[in-house]
């Protein structure tokens, strides 16, 4: 894969915790530097673990689906990304509390990048090199993060669905992608 592919996926894959660090902004009385880069690390650091988890549970099983991992990998990018498009238009916003404790913290990690396990299983099957590839995938992230919370601050929640939203499609057409190099369309 390519540094602009793993960008991009990286963008795609941020949107959650975007959203969720927009609503964290949105939640303090007063901005302060710190609760960005609390939002960059927890975020940008779980959605380097969960693809690297992925990997190593999808390199067992690459052996068995080279043939069809660009199908595995329209199909994961594709259900992860329509999922992002629906949360978007389904107007159903958990409320984020104003928390920067671990024990906030934690569950919106994990919650926010679980679907980047299934993309570290797509890297397996594609047998991406999962060091820069997670390593993109974090910083990305945690500059993204840390962003939200300056923006949720400022801005408000307007822009949060706009990004799940705009996350969902690049990660849709990521796959898309795959499949016609796959065929040398591209």
């Amino acid at each position: 894969m390519q540094a602009f592919e793993l960008f991009m996926i990286g963008v795609g894959l941020s949107m959650d915790a975007f959203a969720v660090s927009v609503s964290k902004g949105l939640s303090v009385r007063k901005y302060q530097p710190a609760q960005s880069l609390c939002c960059g690390v927890w975020f940008g650091g779980f959605q380097m673990l969960m693809p690297l988890a992925g990997y190593l549970l999808g390199v067992n099983f690459a052996a068995y689906v080279h043939a069809v991992a660009h199908w595995i990998a329209f199909v994961l990018l594709a259900l992860i990304g329509g999922n992002m498009v629906r949360e978007a238009f389904s107007g159903d916003d958990e409320p984020v509390g104003a928390s920067f404790a671990p024990t906030a913290m934690l569950p919106l990690a994990v919650a926010t990048a679980i679907d980047a396990l299934a993309v570290g299983v797509t890297f397996a099957a594609l047998q991406t090199d999962i060091l820069p590839a997670v390593a993109v995938i974090g910083v990305t992230t945690f500059v993204i993060s840390a962003a939200g919370v300056k923006i949720g601050s400022v801005f408000g929640e307007k822009y949060a669905d706009k990004a799940e939203l705009f996350g969902g499609v690049v990660l849709i057409l990521i796959g898309v992608k795959v499949v016609l190099e796959h065929y040398n369309i591209l």
